[in-house]
C-alpha cells in the first residue's frame, strides 16, 4: 500500500516537473534569440536554431495538407470514447457510475481544448509560412499536441477495453505509427518552427502524465475503498 502511494506521488512529482519545463521553455522561446525571421517580419524566439531547420527542411505545402486531413481520424476517436461514456450514463443512469476513467479522459479532452484556445489568443510564435496570406499562431504545434495527447491516452484506454492481447497490440502499433507519421510529417512539412513542434511534445507529456496520475490515483482510492469494504 505505501509502494503505490509513493509510486503515485512520483507520477505526480514527474507531472508538475513537466510542467515547470513547459513552462520554462515557453518563456524562454519569448525572450531568448527573438529576431524577426517570420513572414511580414513577425519575431521568433530561439531565431538561430529555427531558421537553420526551416531552412534545412524547407516547405512541403503537400505534406501540410496531407497532415491537416489526417488530422480528422483524430476527432473520431475522441467521439468514440465521448459516446462510450454517452452509452454508460444512459445504461447507469448516473453520471457517477459511468467509469472514472472515461470520465477522466473528458476533463482532458477539455483541458486540451483549453490550451489549445489560449495559445491562439495568446501568440508566441506565428508560423513560419503564411496561411492564405494571414499570419497564425504556431506555438505549439496544435496538431502535435493533439496526436500526443489523444493517441497515448486513447492506448491507455485500449489496454482496458480490448481483452484480446493480440488485437490490443495490433491497435496500439498502428496507433503508434499513426502518430509517429503525423508528428514527423508535421515537422517536414515546414509549417511549424521546430521549437513549436518540441512544445506540442513537452506540453502533451505533460498532460498525458497528469491524466494517468489521476487514473492512478482514482484506482487507488477505489481499491482501498473496496478491501474496507470486505
Amino acid at each position: 500500500m505505501k509502494e503505490a502511494k509513493k509510486k503515485i506521488q512520483k507520477d505526480f512529482g514527474v507531472t508538475a516537473g513537466l510542467l515547470v519545463l513547459s513552462i520554462l521553455y515557453t518563456v524562454a522561446i519569448m525572450f531568448i534569440d527573438v529576431r524577426p525571421i517570420g513572414p511580414q517580419g513577425s519575431v521568433v524566439g530561439f531565431a538561430t536554431v529555427n531558421q537553420y531547420f526551416h531552412t534545412l527542411f524547407g516547405t512541403n505545402i503537400l505534406l501540410y495538407n496531407i497532415t491537416d486531413w489526417l488530422s480528422i481520424p483524430i476527432l473520431f476517436v475522441m467521439l468514440g470514447f465521448a459516446i462510450i461514456g454517452l452509452v454508460q450514463l444512459i445504461k447507469r443512469k448516473s453520471l457517477l457510475r459511468v467509469d472514472s476513467s472515461i470520465l477522466i479522459l473528458g476533463g482532458f479532452y477539455v483541458l486540451v481544448f483549453l490550451v489549445y484556445l489560449f495559445f491562439e489568443f495568446f501568440v508566441v510564435n506565428y508560423r513560419p509560412v503564411l496561411i492564405k496570406g494571414f499570419l497564425e499562431a504556431s506555438y505549439p504545434s496544435s496538431t502535435t499536441m493533439l496526436m500526443m495527447c489523444i493517441i497515448p491516452t486513447a492506448i491507455m484506454q485500449f489496454q482496458r477495453l480490448i481483452s484480446s492481447k493480440g488485437l490490443r497490440n495490433i491497435v496500439n502499433t498502428l496507433c503508434g505509427i499513426y502518430a509517429g507519421f503525423m508528428v514527423i510529417g508535421r515537422v517536414l512539412s515546414g509549417v511549424h518552427w521546430i521549437t513549436d513542434i518540441v512544445g506540442g511534445i513537452l506540453f502533451s507529456a505533460t498532460f498525458v502524465m497528469l491524466y494517468y496520475s489521476i487514473n492512478q490515483w482514482v484506482n487507488s482510492k477505489a481499491n482501498r475503498a473496496s478491501q474496507r469494504s470486505r
